[in-house]
């Protein structure tokens, strides 16, 4: 289905980064520095009129790579990132080796997942065991629930319509819901996922059917594993479940469980499979970090603990991430069209191809009040912006015309109902071998070109963060703590 072949009630809009003002092309925070750090170079200068001829010279320099712009980001962030990488990997702190040492947290997950611990619950609802993810330095707990595969592409208008409704009434849900930090959605697709349909096949296969039928149905089970992908759907939800102060660790879980109830998925054109046991996140991250094993039993995950669910070795290169079985590449959100966009648009993402792939969709959805004061901010920048252009140029760029629109539309579909989320798009693809690598690189980079606008950057310097974004371990960069 192309943009042109959806209908005008199917396109989504409404995307924008929030901008701060500030003199230059800096941002509000960098042009309170340039002043202070001005002010003092004059008040050097009082006392050393020469050293202007250090000082001027290094600060122009400084405020010219701030308001620079690079990979979407200020040139000064994009450098001061990669001098603190390489300083980083010159200590091995880049590096992750899994070693057996005395200390209790020493084979803890690495990086960003190293407060997480798994525990195996009770879930009164289903009578089933279920995974919890707690974060033992913050206090939140992480519910993933399993979902069925599918999509609405063929669904008539009516229903992707109420979908959609049902989706903005699940984050209206989780604006006035306090416990609710943060949730994530991820698809991963696994290619050469048909040995197990092989296997069922040759299971089902009847000994007495015609020879022609038994040499077509080998001939597609042979070819099957190569042109067959797995897509396995997951959404995960953060709560912190001390809001209400419970007694224990017991209570935590059960309060979590039960927010998480609260969230009511039915309607939103998602089937849900069940709530994640712990075997099903062990296979998950184990999976993640060595894609061979992503097809074993599940017995052989029953006896793992959390800690071995990660990586035996890592290293986190500055554009890559090499783990156990493969290397893999990370990209983020760099920039949303501003026109609008049709609901299938992240298609070709989702597409399966030679790689494995995670798609990872993390919002964090503010609370009206504060979602109403973001929105008044960015109208006040928005006309400052273009206010101080006027002065200086006569009149105000189109673009920020533009976007002061955008801004105060958004701000009139907030003081309707709507609510403001922050969200990013985080995409993996992970090969087996580094040779593969290029090959990899070039098929992510073809399908984020065929979304036909959406921009994305490789995570420069934070690979495996934001590796480990799209895993359920509790970890999302959304969350505040």
């Amino acid at each position: 289905m192309t943009t042109h072949e959806v209908p005008q009630t199917l396109m989504v809009e409404g995307f924008r980064a929030r901008r701060s003002f500030g003199f230059g092309g800096l941002s509000r925070t960098a042009t309170i520095i340039a002043a202070v750090v001005l002010m003092a170079d004059g008040l050097i200068a009082t006392q050393a009129p020469l050293s202007l001829l250090a000082t001027l010279p290094v600060t122009a320099a400084i405020f010219g790579l701030a308001a620079a712009k690079r990979h979407g980001m200020s040139a000064l962030s994009y450098y001061w990132a990669k001098v603190a990488w390489k300083q980083a990997s010159r200590f091995d702190a880049t590096s992750y080796r899994r070693l057996l040492l005395p200390h209790p947290y020493a084979l803890d997950l690495p990086g960003v997942g190293a407060s997480s611990t798994l525990i195996k619950a009770h879930d009164p609802t289903s009578g089933r065991a279920v995974g919890v993810v707690h974060n033992r330095t913050t206090g939140h707990m992480t519910l993933t629930t399993l979902l069925a595969p599918g999509g609405s592409l063929m669904a008539p208008t009516g229903a992707v319509q109420s979908s959609l409704r049902t989706w903005s009434s699940v984050l209206d849900a989780m604006s006035t819901d306090e416990q609710v930090k943060g949730a994530s959605i991820t698809i991963q697709i696994t290619p050469g996922a048909g040995e197990a349909l092989g296997d069922d096949v040759a299971a089902r296969k009847d000994p007495d059917a015609p020879q022609l039928a038994k040499r077509i149905i080998t001939e597609l089970v042979r070819t099957t594993p190569h042109a067959t992908a797995s897509v396995a759907p997951w959404m995960s939800v953060t709560v912190d479940p001390n809001a209400t102060a419970p007694a224990d660790l017991a209570e935590q879980v059960a309060e979590a469980l039960r927010v998480v109830d609260g969230l009511d998925l039915s309607g939103t054109g998602t089937d849900i499979e069940r709530r994640a046991t712990d075997v099903d996140l062990r296979r998950i991250v184990r999976s993640a970090y060595d894609p061979a094993v992503f097809n074993a039993r599940d017995k052989e995950f029953e006896d793992l603990s959390w800690s071995e669910c990660g990586p035996q070795a890592a290293d986190d290169g500055w554009e890559e991430y090499a783990h156990d079985g493969g290397v893999s590449i990370s990209l983020v959100l760099r920039e949303m069209p501003r026109r609008p966009l049709p609901y299938s648009v992240l298609l070709p993402l989702l597409a399966p191809g030679r790689y494995q792939r995670r798609i990872t969709l993390s919002y964090r959805v503010l609370d009206p009040l504060e979602g109403e004061a973001v929105l008044e901010r960015e109208i006040s920048h928005a006309h400052d912006r273009a206010r101080a252009t006027a002065e200086v140029k006569g009149r105000a760029k189109y673009s920020q015309k533009a976007d002061t629109e955008r801004a105060e539309r958004a701000a009139a579909q907030v003081a309707g109902g709507a609510q403001v989320v922050d969200w990013t798009l985080m995409v993996t693809v992970t090969a087996r071998r580094t040779a593969d690598l290029p090959a990899a690189r070039q098929e992510l980079a073809r399908a984020v070109k065929a979304t036909r606008g959406i921009r994305m950057r490789p995570a420069y310097g934070a690979q495996a963060a934001v590796f480990a974004a799209g895993l359920p371990i509790g970890y999302s960069p959304l969350v505040k703590d």
